[in-house]
């Protein structure tokens, strides 16, 4: 079975910035897309940003292009995502999963989750 696990989340001021990891281990990861979500208090889960493994093609949240960018090492099996420039409207649960394209933005077509890392952004 396939495990997720975040880290890099922490407290920041905001317009500091962040690097997140996705550690995936287990049998052979073969989703061909990993993604980034993210959940606030009393929201639903959002789209952030998503990479292919193959050819590391992306696709971001309008809302965080520019400020994010999400990239993969496929050797270590790891994916990132640097939040740059941080807003108190960034603070939320991050978490990353492994589906099958990185063009999907709902949460429904992602079948590995992380338990994700808290971001907090203060201003």
């Amino acid at each position: 079975q396939v495990q997720l696990v975040e880290s890099g989340g922490g407290e920041v001021q905001a317009g500091d910035s962040l690097r997140l990891s996705c550690a995936a281990s287990g049998r052979t990861f073969s989703a061909i897309a990993m993604a980034w979500f993210r959940q606030a208090p009393g929201k639903d889960r959002e789209f952030v940003a998503a990479i292919t493994w193959s050819n590391g093609i992306t696709s971001y949240a309008d809302s965080v292009k520019g400020r994010f960018t999400v990239s993969r090492d496929n050797a270590q099996n790891t994916g990132y995502l640097e939040v740059n420039s941080l807003k108190p409207e960034d603070t939320a649960v991050y978490y990353c999963a492994g589906g099958g394209s990185v063009y999907y933005r709902s949460p429904k077509y992602f079948d590995v989750w992380g338990r994700g890392t808290q971001v907090t952004v203060s201003s």
